[in-house]
């Protein structure tokens, strides 16, 4: 009877701990506490931390001095600074417009007025520049939130955690009196059962405490006055670093040069000629930066809109025909077989055929055509090199395109701050590239990778016929 009566206790206790789910529901938007929205906030604020720590000086620097200066972007992208800075401050820009949407979202359920107005207030910020409720902190303020938003983020997210864990031990408890009945109940399944409930109060009292610690017990309107003091920071410091409050309108020209190919039979030169890089000397970030960053066509609306509109991929380039992964993927197969041409058999040469589109097949095929190269080793060196030229600025881009594509997928946008690996620029990837140049690229790396898997079979059949010679009696 002992038992019987311990293990109705337990069964009890598993299915009161079960919250009613139209309770729930009804408790979570009539409550002042953010609650069970807490796992989602926490991904909002680390977005937004994420952000502001992409606006420091340091990754700036990194951004002016190193990212637009990189060989691929000024080959494919454009080799003009201002047009690479208005597309990384368009995509810094946007994100945070994405973030301000889902801070209106919560806004709607404040108790204070003012940031029920938030949407409101922050575009008229954006365009006007008015901040009437003073939600522009200084550095040193935006830096101390942005420490204590990590604390409450980690807290969250060990919240998550412990929240998961209660629910698989009490699930592990609830199969476990499920398929043992009170008279059958072994010792060992008792002594289980006994030890599985334990766990199940040590992970209730740690879900109670962080709770109590972390976004979950903090009010909506604290929540969002902290998010909104901070994307009214971010998007003052974007306007400042970027000069987006300046009026200039930079003339830009088309990117005419393309690759100059010879014949299939020896390696062409594919380095399109560039303008010198700009000077490395030390600038401030806040002035440097605001010269001519936003082109023509971003002035046709409101900040905000015009950052969408500026990621659109114009036509002629691998974004718009939404071919960027693709080529990417072919790119990187192509460098990971030039590091072992030996090594490449008719499968994945196949498999990386039928991964080509109709135009670089038609490139390829009439680079081949007719041309019986002998395998000499001076050729295969002159190619070697020339494939391995191209991998150099062209392969980054190929795997930041991979990286980018990641980082904007549904289960990496829920990831928070301490859990993502440092954000890719679209300006580093293959998105606004344009299409010519890169598929002639491909068909001169194809081209080259043809001739040296060629060399290194038939010196390999050499060596074998050699080898079968000289054992002949």
């Amino acid at each position: 009877m002992a038992i019987e009566s311990w293990l109705t206790k337990v069964r009890s206790a598993i299915i009161s701990s079960k919250p009613s789910p139209s309770s729930s529901s009804s408790s979570s938007w009539r409550s002042k506490t953010v609650g069970i929205l807490a796992l989602e906030v926490a991904t909002l604020m680390s977005k937004l931390v994420h952000l502001w720590r992409s606006l420091a000086d340091a990754a700036l620097a990194r951004l002016r001095h190193h990212l637009i200066n990189l060989d691929g972007v000024r080959k494919l992208v454009s080799h003009h600074d201002a047009a690479l800075l208005a597309l990384a401050c368009a995509e810094l820009t946007d994100a945070l417009r994405v973030a301000a949407h889902s801070v209106a979202a919560l806004a709607t359920r404040c108790a204070d007025p003012f940031l029920r107005d938030f949407a409101d207030a922050f575009a008229d910020f954006a365009d006007t520049g008015r901040d009437p409720h003073r939600w522009v902190s200084t550095w040193k303020d935006m830096d101390s939130r942005a420490h204590k938003m990590d604390k409450q983020v980690a807290a969250t997210s060990a919240l998550r955690t412990a929240m998961e864990d209660l629910a698989d031990a009490e699930h592990g408890l609830r199969k476990l009196l499920q398929t043992s009945s009170s008279r059958r109940l072994s010792a060992t399944n008792i002594s289980l059962a006994a030890e599985q409930q334990q766990l199940i109060f040590a992970k209730k009292q740690e879900v109670k405490h962080l709770k109590q610690t972390s976004l979950w017990s903090s009010t909506f309107d604290a929540v969002v006055s902290s998010l909104a003091r901070a994307a009214f920071t971010i998007l003052a410091r974007i306007k400042l670093v970027f000069g987006a409050a300046h009026d200039h309108r930079p003339t830009t020209t088309p990117l005419h040069r393309s690759l100059t190919l010879s014949s299939a039979v020896h390696p062409s030169s594919v380095d399109v000629q560039v303008q010198p890089p700009v000077s490395r000397k030390s600038m401030s970030m806040d002035m440097g930066m605001g010269e001519a960053l936003y082109l023509e066509r971003q002035r046709q609306s409101g900040l905000l809109e015009r950052s969408a509109a500026a990621l659109v991929p114009p036509p002629g380039t691998l974004g718009a025909a939404a071919l960027a992964p693709r080529y990417a993927w072919v790119i990187i197969s192509i460098e990971r077989m030039a590091r072992s041409p030996r090594l490449v058999g008719a499968e994945e040469r196949d498999e990386l055929y039928g991964m080509l589109t109709a135009s670089v097949r038609a490139q390829l095929r009439a680079r081949l055509r007719g041309t019986v190269a002998a395998a000499e080793p001076g050729l295969a060196g002159q190619w070697r090199a020339a494939v391995g030229g191209i991998l150099e600025w062209l392969a980054p881009m190929a795997h930041a395109t991979v990286r980018w594509q990641a980082e904007r997928s549904l289960e990496q946008q829920r990831k928070t701050t301490r859990e993502m690996e440092t954000q890719t620029l679209v300006v580093q990837t293959l998105q606004m590239a344009e299409r010519g140049k890169v598929e002639a690229a491909v068909a001169e790396l194809l081209v080259g990778l043809n001739y040296l898997c060629r060399f290194h079979k038939e010196i390999t059949t050499c060596r074998t016929r050699t080898c079968h010679h000289d054992d002949a009696p």
